[in-house]
């Protein structure tokens, strides 16, 4: 019954992670902006960082079951 919010919790993370980092790989693929008003490679770069930082977040989740 514990286990429950930490999957739920583990999902949303690795959702978010996956989704971000997909949407920053397309957007830097056809050369947009990730953020506006931000360097290209400063914003692609932390928006990587917030998705790697996401998706291990969300392992760590899965694995403390």
């Amino acid at each position: 019954m514990e286990s429950g919010p930490v999957i739920f919790a583990g999902v949303v993370f690795a959702l978010f992670g996956g989704g971000l980092l997909v949407w920053t790989a397309a957007r830097v693929r056809h050369r947009l902006p990730v953020a506006h008003g931000v360097s290209p490679v400063a914003s692609a770069g932390i928006a990587t960082v917030a998705a790697l930082i996401s998706l291990a977040l969300g392992a760590w989740c899965f694995t403390s079951l």
